[in-house]
């Protein structure tokens, strides 16, 4: 579809009273696409999920998709699926995410996120009352990342699915994660946490086991690369 013929859709999406699904993935979208989908975002009143998987919006993409939602009230689902936005990128999004309130479900995975991406999201989500789920799987997080999402989560309470799986936090990361769930006194919100393929030894697993023990959570864990089930209820 490419830039141009997405700026036609965006014109129409402005005014659009009916439209709730928009599927763009895979059309070559860039930065200048994702400026015109958020000017129609500032406006329309119905869309509520978004997908613009295996894009290429960038950083600056993402930065005209953060000002577009600052100004919508009804989107609760964005898939931004491997479109290289980077740390830059998630900063702006992270800026809009700590006020948001309505967006319940942000897949973020496959966009060369490292630990400052995840210390911009990590410090929104302190902040974040709607978000559910975060797809964070297959970027470039390690331990000093993860200390700032586990952070996170002693204080949020509506996060229910978080996914990590295919990023390199290793034990140490683990253990920050177990400490997050474990010290989080106001409530146990999360029910799913994907962990798979993230380099996670007997160690890691064993600080996950202690922090969950009283708790019913799925949790996923891989060592290697393959697939561990661990499932600890009351």
């Amino acid at each position: 579809m490419g830039d141009i013929r997405v700026k036609h859709l965006s014109d129409a999406i402005e005014h659009n009273t009916t439209l709730t699904t928009l599927n763009l993935s895979k059309n070559q979208i860039g930065h200048i696409g994702a400026q015109h989908l958020a000017d129609a975002l500032r406006h329309n009143t119905t869309l509520t999920t978004l997908n613009l998987l295996g894009n290429k919006i960038g950083e600056i993409g993402a930065q005209h998709l953060a000002n577009g939602l600052q100004y919508n009230k009804t989107l609760t689902t964005l898939n931004l699926y491997g479109n290289q936005i980077g740390d830059i990128g998630t900063q702006h999004l992270a800026d809009v995410l700590g006020q948001n309130k309505t967006l319940m479900i942000i897949t973020l995975a496959y966009n060369q996120i490292g630990d400052a991406g995840a210390e911009y999201l990590g410090d929104a989500l302190q902040h974040n009352t709607r978000l559910m789920s975060v797809d964070l799987s297959r970027n470039d997080i390690e331990h000093a990342g993860t200390q700032h999402l586990a952070d996170a989560l002693k204080l949020n309470t509506t996060l229910i699915t978080i996914t990590l799986a295919y990023n390199q936090i290793g034990d140490i990361g683990t253990q920050y994660l177990a400490d997050g769930l474990r010290l989080n006194t106001v409530i146990l919100a999360i029910t799913t946490l994907n962990l798979v393929a993230n380099k996670i030894g007997d160690v890691g697993a064993q600080h996950l086991s202690d922090a969950l023990r009283h708790n019913t959570v799925i949790v996923f864990l891989s060592p290697t690369i393959s697939y561990i089930y661990l499932h600890l209820s009351i």
